[in-house]
């Protein structure tokens, strides 16, 4: 079997996360490890605690002990924003994006860029030029400029192309980690390969992705390592490489063990 304890020094890391609802643990002393450039699959049954897990890590939730380490230091997010400020950017399910607003108006969503001088000073006016010019830029380094006018409504776009402008969006502003939630759950067949294709480029320049998803076939596709997460904790990293689709799933649904070398990934 492929040895899995890489030489450098994770960028993210969780240690001993808990995290309780009432009589409920989400996370039972969860620990987390993601590496420069590589793209880590979460995966895990229903109820498992991979979401409360990500959402630790993204700052949607403060876990109610356990320590999480960015670069080698200890943070403590107390909202997505703090996270987004330390270079973290999470694409959810659902997407975040404003369908009526354009496509320019979704990519600077909350980080608005200001006319300089008076005019953005006092009357805060929008420099759309440049919001418009960097938000193309954004989109043809990630091969996404099928999309013809910069300034049309998100809500006229396809599936598809929505998650690629908010993989984009992503992908512009993140300078540490991409959190991507179910990138795929909801497209076609097409609409999922682009977006592979897109994680393998975000990838290629050098950012480390957590990729959640429930589709094996795509986790075995593009994932370098898999953390499988069982009854809040996780359970093994195995190698996509050195195992099969059934392995995956039978450990994380308790059918299967995983070894002993696998465990103490």
């Amino acid at each position: 079997m492929t040895n899995l304890q890489p030489v450098a020094q994770p960028v993210l890391t969780g240690r001993g996360l808990v995290k309780r609802y009432g009589r409920v643990v989400a996370l039972d002393n969860a620990n987390f490890d993601l590496y420069p450039g590589e793209v880590l699959a979460v995966i895990g049954d229903n109820g498992a605690g991979k979401t409360t897990l990500i959402k630790a890590i993204s700052g949607a939730i403060r876990p109610d002990e356990g320590e999480i380490r960015l670069d080698g230091k200890p943070v403590s997010f107390r909202s997505p924003l703090e996270a987004r400020e330390h270079g973290i950017e999470t694409v959810y399910q659902t997407l975040a994006l404003s369908p009526a607003l354009s496509i320019a108006d979704n990519m600077f969503l909350g980080r608005e860029l200001r006319k300089p001088g008076f005019m953005g000073r006092w009357f805060r006016a929008l420099d759309r030029e440049a919001m418009e010019r960097q938000a193309r830029e954004k989109l043809s380094d990630l091969g996404l400029m099928t999309i013809q006018n910069i300034g049309q409504a998100v809500e006229t776009l396809s599936g598809g192309q929505r998650q690629g402008v908010a993989v984009a969006r992503a992908a512009a502003f993140g300078s540490k980690v991409i959190v991507m939630d179910e990138p795929t759950a909801a497209l076609g067949v097409k609409e999922s390969r682009r977006v592979l294709e897109l994680i393998q480029d975000v990838k290629a320049r050098g950012m480390p992705i957590v990729l959640i998803s429930h589709n094996m076939p795509h986790v075995f596709e593009v994932a370098d390592r898999i953390h499988v997460h069982r009854l809040g904790r996780r359970l093994c990293v195995i190698d996509p490489k050195d195992y099969t689709m059934s392995d995956a799933v039978a450990f994380m649904t308790g059918a299967k063990e995983p070894p002993a070398e696998a465990m103490a990934a």
